[in-house]
């Protein structure tokens, strides 16, 4: 089988690092939050019961990576999932997950993120 990506290191690098955005459970959540529709920050806040610090850093983040994007209206900014194909991934992970959950579960070499 021939590598997805031809093999060049800067391309598998820029994958990964499509990965590690959507490896924080905060911003798993997030994101998840966000598929039902756009929320202001105070939604986002409120539904993962973090400070709006920290929450501003992961939809900043989740932004950067090019999953959301925000609007500005008023004093407030809404953020929404730019790509639809995002949702397909997320529940393509779900299943994946459950069908490999004992597994997940027992790896050692992967610290689990609270």
């Amino acid at each position: 089988m021939a590598p997805l990506l031809g093999g060049a290191g800067e391309q598998v690098g820029v994958v990964a690092k499509f990965f590690r955005a959507l490896g924080d459970p905060t911003r798993l959540r997030l994101l998840e939050f966000l598929l039902a529709g756009e929320h202001t920050v105070s939604e986002c806040i409120a539904h993962v019961g973090l400070s709006q610090g920290r929450v501003s850093v992961h939809l900043a983040c989740l932004a950067d990576c090019g999953y959301v994007a925000a609007r500005r209206a008023g004093r407030f900014t809404h953020y929404r999932v730019v790509d639809p194909r995002v949702a397909d991934l997320v529940v393509l992970a779900r299943s994946l997950a459950a069908d490999n959950c004992a597994a997940l579960a027992a790896c050692e070499r992967i610290a689990p993120r609270t």
